[in-house]
């Protein structure tokens, strides 16, 4: 449509262009004045050549002003203050008639319009702001409408005269130097491609297209309005603020929705928001079409929707959606829509969000909307539209002039919150400036407007390298008030000047759809607490996923965190797999009941050889005492205490003394104690060998022997600990292998030769031991001690051998802990089976501890 009606209208005014161009070329405001040489016919321009006079004329239709008012210098306007157009069918035979305007009056623009006048009266009333020149206007209704606003555009930039050549004079009246508008992005970017090349400024009030800040193409607009660009921005660190990750889009299927919705949808992407859709819709679209968009938003699982897209547009949407309630819908508005007054009435929308142009006041301006006299009404065709709407007046009920406007709640009378109103104001007021430096400068109204600064009702005017101004933003918020009507209130502010994270600022409690105090939730996928990991779903934006709890050993300590971390060596995750922390340490220690009772029995082993010496030594004279080698047996319940005491150093968390200590105590006191034992069952077979007729086997293996025996077998394993110790000796380490919960403190062996050497020793003593006591077992009974030993040895050996495999698939500290059982139930056997029955007889049955009764049951 666009381009269609351009090239209508190029047709149209190609001589009106080749005229002008000079006239208007960089805006001078001395204007030309010479044409000469032009007596070509051009399509649209009537070139009559007589003898006496020449002139050009412009062809066709001229489109007449909403208002106008002569001036030394003119400001165009153009805005929309009707929404439709008349469509026109092409028939091709006859000439179409011109566009007209269709639909009701828009009171909102209408006070756009007025404000523009307002603003150049009261610049024509300064004395100093070009005093001594008067402005003038010509201010035109666009309908909306691309063609109508590229007709306009024309006709703007070809001058206000129908004959503007005649004979050797150019037409030098009401030039225009500049045009305020248009409304729309779409019929901006139009007339900017058209004006553009003459260099004619065009300063719009409402247009925030971002692709409007391109000088390359729109190298002479301007606007007092923000682009879209920051809005876009503003929206997206909204969004993300209140913590919605998934949300509908709509915007108007023009210029301002697609690019405004376009540079949204980037912001949106770069701050992690995902779109469960986005469509668009516009004003003229059949109703299947709005009935489509209205039905997506209905079935949508987004709770919030951003709603880039005009008033005009959205009120049919939300006509509607009226029509069958959708379910609740938090909206979040772009300024277009969000500020306008009109729209307050959509109840359903109540806790509505959005950015808007800040409010401001403008002295004055109430008076002058209010002051419309009948005469002023009915000198106008749009008032008198207006008038007739807002008093609904008929044929049948006319207007009598005794209306008072002050009585009607209308757009056009509300002055409470003057926003895009003060931009029209800004404009004029920018214009006006730039003419007054360019008379007084003798350049250009565009130089002027370039490095325009100044200040007007205390607000600040000026335009960067863009032609856009700086951008600000009041937080505005629909809010319910105690009548129950909807009020616009401001809830915060946005300066995208300030530093990243600081832009947005609330102030004021907001309320939410249906009156909620609550911020509502608008995620695809509830958040991934800490603990967890997110996993994205096949097929679904990166908004929807799923969430696995994190690995064994590893955690997560961010919401919706994509990856879970391993814990440090000597750290483990606690419950909820959030937070790290120490793993405890384990180790055998006297404070649990597995220590206490292993540590007890140790205690009460060494108590119990303690009191068998001491009962041996009260009856060492005693013949059962003499009979079995006692200074042998003292020596084995020594070294059995020890055995006892050395399972202590088992116990309690390891040290570099203790690792040592341990292993090679138990070694040697375990070899001293076998020893011993060892040495009582020679004694036997040596005495009874002795008993034989012409043996005297004794006298090779007498006391001093026996001791030579002991120390010789503790001697040998003494070594075999000395070369353990110095070679590879055991230290203490933490295990983090075998459990990965928690540290297992223990003593690594060092070198495992040096432990198993240690083990296979004491075996190889307790099998020579064994096989002796079984040789000496049927001895006679008051020397048989081999029987004794032969149990002793048994259990022991039995012990040991289960001990193997038990230790080494023990874990922990319960591979401490068979140790110690080793070694006690080795010890314990050794000291039932061979003292319990010599003190049984020793303290309970001393009849039998004599000697005539052990020499009779030797004979036996």
């Amino acid at each position: 449509m666009e381009i269609s009606a351009l090239f209508i209208g190029l047709i149209l005014s190609l001589g009106l262009f080749e005229l002008n161009s000079a006239l208007v070329l960089n805006g001078s405001v001395d204007g030309v004045k010479q044409r000469a040489g032009l007596t070509e016919d051009r399509t649209g321009v009537g070139v009559s050549t007589e003898a006496s006079s020449v002139k050009c004329e412009l062809q066709g239709t001229i489109r007449l002003p909403a208002f106008s008012m002569d001036g030394d210098y003119v400001i165009g306007g153009v805005l929309s203050l009707h929404h439709y157009a008349h469509i026109v069918k092409h028939n091709y035979t006859t000439m179409p008639d011109s566009l007209r305007c269709s639909g009701s009056i828009d009171t909102r623009e209408l006070r756009f319009s007025r404000a523009m006048i307002f603003a150049i009266e009261e610049i024509n009333n300064s004395t100093e702001l070009l005093p001594g020149i008067r402005l003038g206007y010509q201010i035109y209704d666009s309908c909306a409408s691309v063609p109508v606003a590229v007709h306009v555009a024309f006709q703007l930039s070809g001058g206000l005269d129908p004959v503007f050549y005649s004979g050797d004079n150019c037409s030098q009246s009401g030039k225009v130097m500049a045009i305020v508008g248009e409304s729309g992005s779409t019929p901006s970017i139009s007339m900017s491609r058209i004006i553009g090349p003459f260099n004619i400024p065009q300063v719009s009030h409402f247009a925030t297209c971002a692709c409007l800040s391109d000088k390359q193409q729109y190298p002479s607009f301007f606007r007092t309005i923000p682009s879209d660009q920051f809005q876009a921005d503003a929206l997206a660190k909204l969004v993300k603020h209140f913590g919605w990750t998934w949300i509908g889009a709509i915007r108007s299927d023009s210029d301002y929705g697609n690019n405004g919705m376009a540079s949204f949808l980037d912001a949106a992407h770069k701050e992690g928001i995902c779109v469960e859709y986005s469509e668009s819709f516009y004003r003229t679209h059949p109703k299947s079409r709005i009935q489509r968009v209205a039905d997506i938003i209905r079935r949508s699982t987004a709770i919030v929707i951003v709603a880039f897209t005009t008033s005009g547009d959205l009120r049919i949407l939300l006509e509607e959606l009226s029509l069958k309630p959708s379910p609740p819908r938090q909206w979040i508005g772009s300024e277009a829509w969000v500020t306008d007054p009109a729209m307050l009435r959509f109840g359903f929308c109540a806790g509505a969000v959005g950015f808007g142009i800040e409010p401001s006041v403008i002295p004055g301006l109430r008076d002058f909307l209010l002051d419309l006299s009948p005469s002023k009404v009915s000198a106008s065709p749009v008032l008198t539209e207006f008038w007739e709407d807002v008093f609904n007046s008929t044929d049948k009920n006319a207007c009598d002039g005794t209306e008072d406007i002050e009585t009607i709640q209308s757009p056009y009378t509300d002055t409470s919150q003057l926003r895009i109103t003060n931009m029209v104001y800004k404009a004029v007021y920018a214009i006006a400036h730039a003419i007054h430096n360019a008379v007084c400068q003798e350049t250009y109204v565009l130089t002027q407007l370039k490095k325009l600064n100044f200040s007007q009702n205390g607000y600040n005017v000026s335009f960067d390298a863009n032609g856009d101004p700086v951008a600000t933003y009041e937080l505005v918020n629909w809010q319910k008030s105690e009548s129950g009507s909807i009020e616009l209130v401001a809830v915060g502010h946005y300066d995208a000047s300030l530093p990243v994270g600081q832009e947005l600022r609330i102030n004021r409690n907001l309320t939410w759809v249906e009156g909620g105090t609550k911020v509502p939730v608008s995620v695809c996928t509830d958040s991934c607490p800490p603990g967890s990991r997110k996993v994205l779903q096949k097929g679904n934006p990166i908004c929807c996923f799923d969430c696995l709890p994190c690995p064994e050993g590893e955690i997560s300590n961010a919401t919706d965190s994509p990856d879970c971390f391993p814990c440090p060596k000597e750290f483990w995750p606690d419950a909820k797999r959030h937070t790290c922390l120490p793993k405890p340490v384990e180790f055998l220690s006297f404070n649990e009941a597995l220590g206490i009772i292993l540590a007890a029995f140790s205690v009460g082993g060494a108590c119990l050889a303690i009191i068998t010496a001491a009962v041996f030594h009260r009856h060492r004279t005693s013949p059962i005492v003499r009979a079995n080698n006692s200074e042998l047996s003292f020596l084995l319940l020594f070294s059995l205490t020890l055995c006892f005491l050395c399972s202590l150093t088992f116990i309690g968390a390891p040290s570099e003394w203790s690792c040592m200590l341990r292993h090679t105590a138990f070694g040697i006191t375990f070899v001293l104690c076998i020893s011993c034992v060892l040495g009582k069952t020679i004694v036997v077979l040596m005495a009874f060998k002795a008993t034989l007729p012409g043996r005297n086997v004794m006298k090779w293996f007498g006391p001093p022997q026996q001791r030579m025996t002991v120390v010789s077998f503790t001697f040998i394993q003494v070594i075999i600990c000395t070369l353990w110790l110095v070679l590879s000796p055991p230290f203490p380490r933490k295990n983090l292998t075998t459990y990965k919960e928690r540290i297992i403190l223990e003593c690594a062996l060092g070198s495992a030769i040096g432990f198993w050497a240690v083990l296979g020793y004491i075996g190889l003593l307790a099998v020579f031991c064994f096989v002796l006591a079984v040789l000496a077992r049927k001895l006679p009974d008051n020397f048989n001690e081999a029987k004794l030993i032969t149990f002793s040895m048994l259990i022991f050996c039995a012990v040991w051998v289960t001990f193997i495999p038990a230790y080494v698939s023990s874990p922990g500290k319960f591979t401490v802990a068979v140790e110690i059982f080793a070694i006690l139930a080795s010890s314990f056997g050794l000291i039932f089976c061979i003292f319990a029955p010599k003190c049984f007889i020793i303290l309970f049955k001393p009849e039998k501890n004599t000697k005539k009764y052990l020499m009779d049951k030797g004979k036996s």
